[in-house]
């Protein structure tokens, strides 16, 4: 497993992370979600990312049980805020997040994070008061660093611009071979200011792993068959997007490499990408997507893939 740096951070994170947004917040047996992890660590992952509303807490607390047995300074570990908590805890005042990074830690069994981060943008707080708090929890010991996730262009920008305040050093937006907007505005703007980022859904939830066929149910035990981890697919399982994945596979026959590998190791020749997150239920998930650290594409691969993706893909 190859490491690479975070941001501008001392931090060197696997470039293969274990994420737990559907699959450790109960969308997948409580044994079968600790096996996954013990996997991540015989794999060289070292890089964890959860968030407080996954689950409503449910995920980092399954966490908290998992790592327990593991040296704290062996992994990476990064949380979220923004998301409702209960019916008056949401957003990124300055009370939410010293209350969320709190509740946060004492789920995960911690004294810190490696990585703080905010999971969206909240409009209905003053962005100085937001930055300040997370100054504040860095300065207490709770967080080594900072994050955001899918924040507008001109509000990483303003952000950055506030003076005295914390360090953004990663971004985590969502990339894939389907989905490439991050490359028309965020990477650039994050590359020049030494922030990292941390990718979601790179396989496409699964879809990019080539394994719905179009016009056929889908496996019974996939993400899309799964009433309580289906909610975000259906975009990605339109016939035309369907279609266009299944011309994928020559290339990767063509490559020597798996589907999976393929997709993981495309969004990772991107240089500013320092890790790729994936879920997993099962271990044996777990090895095959950590096998895709190291693999370079060459220059006539990426050209099929952006032939083969020309009408799905959005910029």
């Amino acid at each position: 497993m190859r490491l690479r740096k975070l941001g501008s951070s001392d931090l060197e994170v696997s470039e293969i992370s274990l994420g737990s947004w559907l699959t450790y917040s109960g969308g997948v047996e409580r044994q079968q979600a600790k096996a996954c992890v013990e996997a991540a660590f015989e794999a060289g992952i070292n890089f964890i990312d959860t968030a407080n509303v996954y689950g409503r807490g449910a995920s980092e607390t399954l966490l908290g049980e998992a790592l327990a047995g593991h040296e704290r300074s062996s992994y990476v570990l990064a949380t979220k805020v923004y998301f409702p908590m209960s019916d008056t805890d949401r957003g990124l005042s300055k009370e939410q997040i010293h209350k969320q990074i709190d509740a946060s830690l004492e789920r995960l069994r911690t004294d810190y994070v490696d990585l703080y981060q905010c999971h969206r943008y909240d409009e209905q707080t003053p962005l100085q008061e937001t930055m300040t708090a997370l100054t504040e929890v860095v300065a207490a010991g709770k967080a080594r660093h900072i994050g955001f996730s899918e924040w507008p262009v001109e509000r990483i920008e303003q952000s950055l611009a506030l003076p005295e305040v914390e360090r953004w050093v990663s971004s985590q937006p969502q990339y894939s071979m389907l989905w490439r907007a991050p490359e028309a505005q965020v990477i650039p703007v994050c590359e020049a200011q030494g922030i990292s980022q941390i990718v979601w859904s790179p396989l496409g939830q699964g879809v990019l792993t080539g394994k719905y066929a179009p016009g056929a149910p889908p496996p019974r035990d996939s993400r899309a068959a799964s009433e309580s981890m289906s909610a975000f697919i259906d975009r990605l399982m339109e016939p035309q997007v369907l279609e266009a994945v299944q011309r994928l596979g020559p290339v990767a026959e063509e490559a020597g490499v798996t589907m999976a590998q393929m997709a993981l190791a495309w969004v990772l020749r991107q240089e500013n990408v320092a890790s790729a997150i994936v879920g997993a239920s099962r271990p044996e998930q777990v090895h095959a997507n950590a096998s895709a650290s190291g693999i370079e594409l060459g220059g006539d691969t990426l050209a099929a893939i952006d032939a083969a993706l020309a009408d799905v893909v959005v910029r």
